[in-house]
């Protein structure tokens, strides 16, 4: 089981006064871990931005849970060793709360301290240190305050990888999904275009007891069928995702693909905004062929702040040269 540790807050160093684009003596408000809603910070904070990658296989997904070991749970209790502060006032808040068995390579979260960094490169390879090696933090960044790591999104792009062929490939196993049924690309494209554009897609989302009330309309930017031999990625970037969207809009297109119905059908499943109407057609999909794999956010929010560090990228080691030739 996974439980957070309540470790001692640090002394705070004296900050100095800062520009308008500095992170230091912000008393904003920001996600409370654990309601999911806006709480007032009454520390001067800094806000930290994370990309994350993980192999979402043994996970019950990303958000936290205290009886079973989720993504957030062992990100937070990494961050609480490496900043000697506890989970609330770290106020973590990630993009998107992908399911058990997801993956991620683009995830994006953020974090707040009530103390600054010279450098984040010691930070970043002690979090990679403390982390098992299926999550990996791929870049650390100081934030401005107007950054959220889920209200400043612009789009989310996801990837479902179906593996087209009568024996599965035992080295994609847990990354994609295996349909033995010789599946038909050009129609599936078809398909996915009915899905382009701003639609109520409340037919092909799932009922989640932890989600208010969730606005069903969302943007479909682009949704690709990209064959790589006997590899199919189905690539959608949206505005937005409701519940398990993305597997039950995938689902259908594997219907169309096997030509078990029309492509037609997305349009009169769309129209319905009934997710029964759906289940008469396509059962969803597992979950493991699906990844997150970029978050796009406001530009103006992806600035950094002049009295900041800069953004850690991981680093490199090196060797240096002997000065005495092994013999």
């Amino acid at each position: 089981m996974c439980f957070p540790a309540a470790l001692a807050l640090p002394s705070l160093p004296t900050l100095e006064p800062s520009s308008s684009n500095s992170t230091s003596n912000w008393s904003g408000k920001d996600e409370d871990p654990n309601k999911g809603q806006a709480v007032k910070l009454s520390l001067p904070a800094y806000k930290w931005r994370f990309v994350i990658a993980y192999d979402g296989t043994r996970f019950s997904g990303w958000q936290y849970q205290q009886s079973t070991p989720t993504i957030q749970c062992i990100l937070e209790e990494a961050l609480t060793k490496i900043t000697k502060l506890n989970r609330k006032d770290l106020c973590s808040v990630g993009a998107s709360r992908t399911d058990a068995g997801v993956h991620a390579w683009g995830q994006v979260g953020h974090f707040i301290t009530p103390f600054n960094y010279e450098t984040l490169e010691g930070v970043h390879q002690g979090l990679n240190g403390l982390l098992p090696l299926d999550i990996r933090v791929r870049e650390i960044s100081p934030a401005v305050p107007e950054f959220h790591a889920r209200f400043s999104v612009t789009s989310k792009i996801y990837c479902y990888q179906v593996y087209n062929s009568t024996i599965m490939d035992p080295f994609t196993r847990h990354y994609a999904y295996h349909s033995t049924y010789k599946l038909d690309a050009a129609v599936m494209r078809e398909a996915a275009g009915h899905f382009l554009g701003k639609h109520d897609f409340s037919a092909f989302a799932n009922t989640s007891r932890n989600d208010r009330v969730p606005n069903p309309v969302k943007t479909i930017f682009r949704f690709d069928v990209v064959e790589k031999g006997p590899l199919l990625r189905l690539e959608v970037e949206g505005s937005g995702f409701l519940y398990r969207q993305v597997r039950n809009m995938v689902a259908l297109l594997l219907q169309v693909g096997r030509q078990a119905v029309p492509p037609d059908i997305v349009v009169r499943i769309l129209e319905s905004r009934d997710r029964k109407e759906l289940a008469k057609y396509a059962l969803q999909v597992p979950p493991h062929g699906l990844c997150l794999e970029t978050i796009n956010y406001k530009e103006e929010h992806l600035r950094l702040p002049t009295d900041s560090p800069a953004s850690s990228f991981g680093r490199h080691h090196s060797i240096s040269y002997c000065k005495v030739p092994f013999i």
